[in-house]
């Protein structure tokens, strides 16, 4: 089997490798479309705490191929998202309505997919490895879905778009009139815009500097646009824009220490700060005791947008297929399962998301 290996922090490359046959509860895949993430390049560059070899890969959209003997959530022929975190709906956080917080899921992700020549089991990042022609993922981590929507505006739904979207949806609560900020225009970034001004946000800052994706920010809802490279006080004109108050909820979707910090101060007393990109693992936050406690703030995450897979991925397409959801200008670039290519597209920063089509 073809698959895009993370063989040690820095080295990427393509390999044939066995596929260990799947268990009772495994489905097979065949890719239709893979997103390149972030986190993707962040495994390979050794910022995020995951183990190597690792096939990458977490944005998966396919067809069933195949069905272990006691799988009873799919069936041969079901077209599916992969899901980034799984959900067995009946561990402790599950039976709480907090799913993305499943304890199945470092099970699932540690499960060894792949051997070596040399016999050494490799697994799969997220338990989904998408940088393959097929790949076998326990039946928890799909979530099937009925559309004619293409499998490379699927699989943005299976981490970009639900993390964006359910950090507007779920973990901030947006309401109608609501005056939010996003810093980072990305993949995630796009997702919140989009998300917010379906919430009905009266006023959507995007910060980004980079100009295609700050144009489209401004396309997809962003009612002000902000290059953080030519604004000197970007926390400043934020408050400018909102009366000196700060916005009701600040989304940082860069994945960096110093923008999340910008996000706090440019969010108002008693507002909500949401971190949704992933910083490096080592990266360290020093926020002032007193200026939290006295501000009132909360300050929070959105772990996988605070998803309930089975209810959000649904939703995310009814809004795709509506057309209030805009997943085909997500798209930036296709390629094939190549090495040079992926390599290539993790060193894009001017492009929102590229795609494997393998």
């Amino acid at each position: 089997m073809s698959v895009g290996i993370a063989t040690a922090v820095g080295t990427f490359t393509t390999a044939e490798l066995e596929t260990i046959p799947p268990g009772p509860h495994d489905v097979v895949v065949a890719v239709g479309a893979s997103g390149i993430c972030a986190s993707d390049h962040s495994v390979l560059a050794g910022h995020l705490p995951f183990g190597l070899p690792l096939v990458l890969g977490h944005e998966l959209a396919g067809r069933v191929v195949e069905v272990g003997t006691d799988v009873s959530r799919v069936r041969v022929g079901d077209r599916v998202v992969g899901a980034s975190i799984p959900a067995c709906g009946r561990c402790w956080w599950c039976r709480r309505h907090l799913k993305y917080l499943c304890a199945q899921t470092p099970a699932i992700w540690a499960a060894p997919r792949y051997r070596t020549d040399g016999g050494h089991a490799v697994s799969a990042f997220c338990g989904l490895g998408s940088f393959a022609e097929t790949t076998t993922v326990h039946e928890l981590s799909v979530v099937p879905v009925g559309t004619d929507l293409p499998d490379e505006q699927l699989a943005l739904i299976g981490c970009g778009v639900v993390t964006g979207a359910g950090a507007v949806f779920n973990t901030a609560r947006v309401s109608p009139g609501d005056e939010i900020a996003v810093v980072g225009a990305g993949a995630v970034g796009l997702a919140v815009i989009q998300a917010a001004a379906i919430a009905g946000a009266s006023r959507i800052v995007a910060i980004e500097p980079v100009p295609a994706k700050r144009r489209l920010a401004a396309d997809l809802g962003a009612t002000d646009v902000l290059d953080p490279t030519t604004t000197d006080d970007v926390v400043g004109t934020v408050r400018d824009l909102t009366a000196g108050r700060g916005v009701d909820a600040a989304f940082e979707a860069a994945g960096r220490v110093d923008t999340t910090l910008a996000a706090y101060r440019m969010t108002r007393a008693a507002g909500t700060v949401v971190a949704v990109g992933a910083a490096e693992a080592t990266a360290v936050l020093a926020l002032g005791a007193w200026e939290h406690v006295s501000s009132g703030r909360n300050f929070t995450s959105a772990v996988y947008g605070s998803a309930d897979i089975d209810v959000d991925f649904p939703l995310l397409v009814r809004l795709a297929e509506a057309g209030r959801l805009n997943l085909e200008r997500l798209v930036s670039t296709r390629i094939g399962l190549s090495a040079a290519d992926i390599t290539a597209a993790f060193a894009d920063t001017e492009s929102v998301r590229s795609v494997i089509l393998p």
